[in-house]
């Protein structure tokens, strides 16, 4: 019995924490933000809970775990399930930081346009590397911006490309990581943002994350202020969608329907911090492409445009 009710009050434990979340506290160490980095994983402890009830033959426990199964199904099922046919207004667009490291530039270029994406965004594109990558995207990608470390290929005419100011104050030397430009697809005008957000370290003292969301702050004002009605956001956010420190975007902005796409680190990814996120469109659905030789895996999404007006 005894065993049952401690098994019980856990079962109660996680479903208080994935409904609510938001009520742990950021401070001290940002507690709540890596909390929600790794929401997904509490189904795991469902099942390690349900694994032990039923060998305890416990039904209290049982009873108690059908809270917390309900939650985590009710916020993730729904990626689980498979994402709707594509639709006659789709583009399939690739994000993925290909690491400053990487020592084929070449390979990976030619691996992400094998996916045949109509958009691919880059990051950490260092001056050494950046000829190699336009050397082999130039054929079927004719359509190119790179701003900083950042860069945007395109199937379709890129107009008012430029930077975009997201650094953090703090920061004094040159740091350039966001751009803006427009995408005439056949589907009408798509302003299209690409951002490597700051990263974050987890440590002792909890997460280290005051630079990012200070940057997520300033991207989400650039997205609430954007003139194009559909707008599509591609980057290393160095975050999940359930962080609080993305909220200045994914209050704006819809993102995955269908797949996890754990992304990063490539060698055991644990959470998807690359991301595509839409306004007035439908990211049907994310998926990873193989390793590419990057700390990250790319990502690959699905976005629908057939429910969004039409920019011209």
């Amino acid at each position: 019995m005894h065993h049952g009710r401690v098994l019980a009050a856990s079962a109660v434990t996680t479903a208080v924490l994935l409904a609510f979340h938001r009520l742990v506290p950021n401070s001290p160490g940002r507690l709540g933000s890596l909390l929600e980095s790794f929401l997904p994983w509490l189904g795991l402890v469902v099942v390690a809970l349900l694994g032990t009830a039923l060998l305890r033959r416990s039904p209290v426990a049982l009873l108690a775990l059908l809270l917390p199964a309900a939650l985590w199904t009710d916020r993730y099922g729904g990626l689980l399930l498979p994402a709707a046919g594509p639709g006659a207004r789709d583009l399939v667009v690739v994000q993925h930081n290909v690491s400053d490291e990487n020592d084929d530039p070449a390979g990976m270029a030619r691996a992400l346009a094998d996916a045949g994406p109509d958009l691919i965004a880059l990051q950490e594109l260092l001056p050494p590397a950046l000829p190699v990558y336009e050397r082999s995207l130039a054929a079927r990608y004719p359509y190119r911006t790179v701003q900083g470390t950042v860069g945007l290929w395109s199937k379709h005419p890129l107009t008012g490309a430029g930077p975009l100011d997201i650094r953090p104050r703090a920061l004094a030397q040159p740091w350039n990581r966001a751009l803006r430009a427009v995408a005439r697809t056949p589907y009408g005008d798509v302003a299209v943002y690409v951002a490597h957000l700051p990263s974050v370290r987890v440590r002792a003292s909890g997460l280290a994350s005051a630079w990012r969301d200070e940057s997520a702050g300033l991207l989400g004002r650039a997205v609430a202020a954007e003139e194009r009605k559909r707008v599509l956001l591609l980057g290393d956010l160095n975050s999940t969608v359930d962080d609080r420190g993305l909220a200045p975007l994914t209050s704006r902005m819809n993102t995955a329907e269908s797949g996890f796409a754990f992304s990063f680190p490539a060698s055991f990814p644990l959470a998807r911090i690359d991301q595509v996120m839409a306004r007035s469109a439908r990211v049907r659905q994310v998926r990873t492409l193989p390793a590419t030789g990057s700390d990250h895996l790319p990502v690959v999404a699905l976005v629908g445009l057939d429910d969004g007006p039409t920019d011209r």
